[in-house]
């Protein structure tokens, strides 16, 4: 998978400039992946791109948190594309969390770099050192963290396909041990995610089941 000039059809940009902010921002998530947050700085990332200075990413992207804004924005977007393809079978609220995992282990497998990429972009910002309000609003940190788990849960339990626990704790639970597999991937390419992902969705089915 690779960044390209339709990712952010959204800003009216023209081709060329559309087609080098997908070249830095492609170039941030392999920075990002291989040596760190704290490791990829501007002169890094050109040098990465081969691009000729880095007024080039300060023309596009005005600062290094306007920049990993973008870079989670695309993220985002390509792995909700990756995983709509997935989550059309089961309706029933253990299928829909049961598919969410398995399709986030696949995506993690898949696309490990852009994983780890988003791992540390977050990781860094929600109660790392930049501090949450730097990029993003916390509300809307914590929204792509976890929202979209605790919708699932609250609902599941609304509707009695969930037994009582406590939303937050088992939310950050299930993220939390998605996030590992990304660093995990790296340790061990050889890992087999797809026995993972059923082994993990076997998990949280037993701990939410009514």
């Amino acid at each position: 998978m690779q960044v390209n000039e339709g990712s952010q059809p959204e800003l009216g940009l023209s081709v060329t400039e559309a087609a080098r902010r997908a070249q830095i921002i492609q170039a941030t998530i392999e920075v990002i992946a291989r040596l760190g947050f704290a490791k990829a700085s501007f002169a890094r990332i050109v040098e990465h791109a081969g691009l000729s200075s880095t007024r080039m990413i300060s023309y596009h992207f005005g600062s290094k948190e306007e920049l990993m804004s973008a870079t989670i924005g695309t993220i985002t977007q390509l792995k909700d594309e990756f995983m709509t393809e997935r989550l059309a079978g089961d309706r029933t609220r253990a299928g829909m969390l049961r598919g969410f995992i398995e399709s986030e282990v696949a995506f993690a497998a898949a696309h490990p770099e852009f994983q780890r990429a988003m791992n540390e972009i977050l990781g860094q910002v929600w109660g790392g050192e930049e501090g949450g309000g730097h990029m993003f609003h916390e509300a809307v940190l914590r929204d792509m963290r976890v929202g979209r788990i605790e919708r699932q849960l609250r609902q599941g339990q609304a509707e009695g396909a969930f037994g009582e626990f406590d939303v937050e704790v088992m939310a950050l639970s299930i993220r939390q041990a998605l996030d590992g597999l990304a660093d995990r991937l790296v340790r061990e390419p050889e890992l087999d995610a797809e026995r993972y992902g059923r082994e993990l969705a076997n998990l949280f089915e037993k701990a939410t089941s009514p």
